[in-house]
Parts: C-alpha cells; structure tokens; sequence
C-alpha cells in the first residue's frame, strides 16, 4: 500500500501514536456524551476541553506531517494524489470540527440541547473519517 511506503520505519512510532490518539479521542467524546447524558454539565465540559486539546494536536501534527512530506519526498503522482486528496476530504470536517469545539470550550458556553445534537452528529462523521484514515492509511502497517 502506497502509505506503508510513504511511512518507512522510521515513522511507525508516528502511526502508532495516532491510532492511539485516535482511541483516546474517540473515548473522551463518548465520556461527554455520558457526562451529557447524565446531566453533569460541568463534567462535560471538563471532558470537552480535553477533547479539544488533544483533537487540536492530533490535527496539527497530522497537517504538519502531511505537509513535510509533500514537501520533502519524493514520491510518485498517485502517492501524491492520494495524500492531497486525503488532506482535502478532510478539511471541510476539521473545521466544522475546530469551530464546534472553539464555540463550546468557552467558559460562557451553554451545552444545551443544539449542542449534544450537533456534538453527537460530529461524533458519528469523526468515527467513520478515523475508521477510514486507519482503515486505508494504516492497514498494511502492521504497528505494535
């Protein structure tokens, strides 16, 4: 597969540390939504702030990766192709993403309602992208 080129072993560890932050994200937004659920705001919150953080750096590093990668290596058209289609599908979802998350992080933001529709939305377009990416960009990488 043209990722397990593209991410020798050298960049295994990378792989890895993204399925787990992919684990880690995908837990915390089902611990908003219990929290939610539970009527426990100040909780939710809490966990939403987690959230953002660690989907912020995930994004970045993947961007920035991405970016280098492009840059730097030489690599055939569909490699390219792929990668800047991958980055492209995705940008739409990031922002929605980043501007949810931006919205109610802040201290005087209501979660009512209009926010767990939308979140629990978000959460659902998040798990099948993650199963795409690790499906399609990881799956003959065999990481430990």
């Amino acid at each position: 597969m043209w990722f397990f080129s593209l991410f020798g072993s050298k960049h295994k560890k990378l792989v890895k540390k993204w399925q787990d932050e992919h684990g880690r994200i995908v837990v915390l937004a089902h611990k908003v939504i219990g929290a939610y659920s539970k009527n426990d705001h100040k909780e939710a919150k809490k966990l939403l702030r987690e959230l953002n953080s660690l989907a912020v750096d995930h994004i970045m590093d993947e961007d920035l990766e991405f970016y280098n990668t492009l840059k730097d290596h030489k690599m055939d058209a569909k490699t390219e192709t792929q990668i800047k289609e991958f980055v492209a599908t995705f940008k739409g979802t990031k922002m929605a993403l980043m501007n949810f998350l931006t919205a109610y992080t802040k201290e005087d933001a209501v979660l009512d309602e209009k926010f767990f529709h939308t979140f629990n939305e978000i959460v659902e377009v998040l798990g099948k992208r993650i199963a795409f990416e690790e499906e399609n960009l990881y799956s003959d990488l065999k990481v430990k």
